[in-house]
C-alpha cells in the first residue's frame, strides 16, 4: 500500500512541478500573463513548485526505506526520474500540441523502463 501512496504521490508532486517549470512557455499565450517580467513570472512559478514539495516531501519519507517504507533512497530517484519524464512526456504532448513522440522517444523511454526493472532486481 505504502509503494502504491508513494508512486500517486510523486506522480502529483511531478504535475505541479512539470507545469512550474514548462508551464509558462504555454501561459505566455495568455494576453495578461504575456505582459509579466520575469519576476513575477519565477514567482509565480515557485507558488505553483509549493504544491510539488506538498506531495514530495511526503512521498519520499512514507516511501524510504529508513522509515519503514517500501524503496530504498536509490530506488526513490530512479523512480522519480522515470515518472517526471512520463509527466513530462504526457504534458507536453497535451499542452504543446506541435511536440511529437518519434521512435528515438519512445526506444529511449523502453530504456527507462529496463532502468527501473534492474534497479529493482535483486
Amino acid at each position: 500500500m505504502k509503494a502504491f501512496a508513494t508512486i500517486g504521490l510523486l506522480v502529483l508532486s511531478n504535475i505541479f512541478m512539470t507545469i512550474a517549470w514548462y508551464g509558462h512557455l504555454k501561459f505566455s499565450e495568455w494576453k495578461w500573463f504575456s505582459k509579466l517580467g520575469l519576476l513575477a513570472i519565477i514567482l509565480i512559478s515557485w507558488g505553483i513548485a509549493l504544491f510539488e514539495y506538498i506531495f514530495q516531501v511526503p512521498a519520499n519519507k512514507m516511501g524510504f526505506k529508513g522509515n519503514g517504507g517500501p524503496f530504498t533512497l536509490i530506488q526513490l530517484k530512479v523512480l522519480q526520474e522515470v515518472i517526471t519524464l512520463s509527466v513530462f512526456a504526457v504534458f507536453t504532448l497535451l499542452v504543446f500540441k506541435t511536440e511529437t513522440f518519434r521512435t528515438n522517444h519512445i526506444i529511449s523511454f523502453i530504456f527507462l523502463v529496463l532502468a527501473v526493472y534492474f534497479m529493482f532486481k535483486k
